[in-house]
């Protein structure tokens, strides 16, 4: 399994964590799919109130697709297949809160879960950063999560910067990305505690509150998600360009800001 689920029945609080290490938490198509299984199981566990969402190791929360993940796409220009959309809990009808605990990197496809998630711990060594410009591709789907989650020139700026620039930590929480700032290794501690404090309340009204929020912006995202294969197919260079340009791909530094 390359996603764990801990459950404390006591507390009323599951962990999932994306556990690829070794591939920077990196979300193949067996990841994705475990990722869709593990919320809509979560929505009938009713042991479980709260869910912190977090990424195994130091290095990373999670750097989106890997990039070995082999996508068939159907032929027809009309149909785009993005194995990424199902794996956040909102997009698996799970209303019960999620909390993101972020140390690393997190980049990319991490903005489908991170988008998804109620709010945001990180660690102050985390930072925040979309390749996808860098490398000839639109960035779509993530951009439309990043404009719900922070002001439009911050989400502008990390979209299209592309690796040559992160976001840091502290920069995230000045914005209001991130809700609160820990040493490293205390975020998941922090989450967790919030975790508790929301799953000792009435469920009903948490679960409603969720909802509630998330309703006040779900119908511009799907209004949005509607136009981004458009988009992608517009503006995204062919295949083989994309993969040149990532294993081109140079350690010439970046800025963190």
């Amino acid at each position: 399994m390359s996603v764990l689920v801990a459950r404390d029945r006591e507390s009323g609080v599951a962990v999932v964590t994306l556990d690829r290490p070794e591939r920077l938490n990196a979300i193949d198509l067996e990841t994705a799919a475990q990722l869709a299984s593990i919320w809509r199981e979560l929505r009938f566990d009713d042991t479980v109130r709260a869910v912190v969402l977090t990424g195994a190791g130091e290095r990373a929360f999670c750097t989106g697709i890997d990039r070995a993940a082999q996508v068939a796409q159907p032929t027809s220009p009309y149909s785009t297949d993005d194995p990424l959309l199902t794996i956040g809990p909102k997009a698996n009808d799970l209303w019960k809160p999620v909390i993101a605990a972020v140390r690393g990197m997190a980049c990319g496809g991490a903005f489908y879960l991170l988008g998804e998630a109620e709010f945001v711990i990180a660690a102050d060594d985390a930072t925040f950063f979309d390749p996808h410009t860098t490398y000839g591709m639109v960035s779509a789907y993530e951009s439309m999560y990043l404009a719900l989650r922070m002001p439009h020139g911050e989400a502008a700026r990390l979209a299209l910067m592309g690796t040559a620039e992160r976001m840091s930590a502290r920069r995230a929480y000045e914005i209001g990305f991130v809700s609160e700032v820990t040493a490293p290794g205390a975020e998941l501690d922090a989450a967790v505690r919030c975790a508790e404090t929301i799953a000792s309340l009435p469920t009903e009204a948490v679960q409603g509150t969720v909802r509630s929020v998330w309703a006040a912006q779900e119908a511009a995202l799907a209004q949005a998600h509607s136009r981004a294969p458009a988009f992608v197919a517009l503006g995204n260079l062919p295949p083989p360009r994309q993969a040149e340009l990532f294993g081109a791909r140079r350690s010439k530094g970046f800025r963190t800001r």
